[in-house]
């Protein structure tokens, strides 16, 4: 079973993808992390949560509730919600 606590939808040259990353492995923050270029359904799940476009960092959660691209702030803040 994954520690993951939520599923981070990203591509491999995304600067913003990469920083939070970045900020979640430095916070220890478990999290699975699709890529959509190589996942089309992926990427046709970020495009309907996002208006039609495929923009990362998408986040979604297990509750389903999802966040495009948020502050470390912002996803502590859902974690602790949840």
């Amino acid at each position: 079973m994954s520690d993951a606590q939520f599923v981070l939808y990203s591509t491999p040259w995304c600067g913003y993808c990469f920083r939070l990353k970045s900020q979640l492995h430095r916070e220890q923050i478990a999290f699975d992390e699709v890529d959509i270029e190589k996942r089309p359904e992926a990427a046709d799940l970020v495009a309907s949560i996002n208006d039609g476009n495929q923009t990362v960092p998408t986040l979604v959660f297990a509750d389903g509730s999802s966040m495009t691209n948020p502050s470390l702030r912002e996803v502590t803040a859902k974690l602790a919600s949840l």
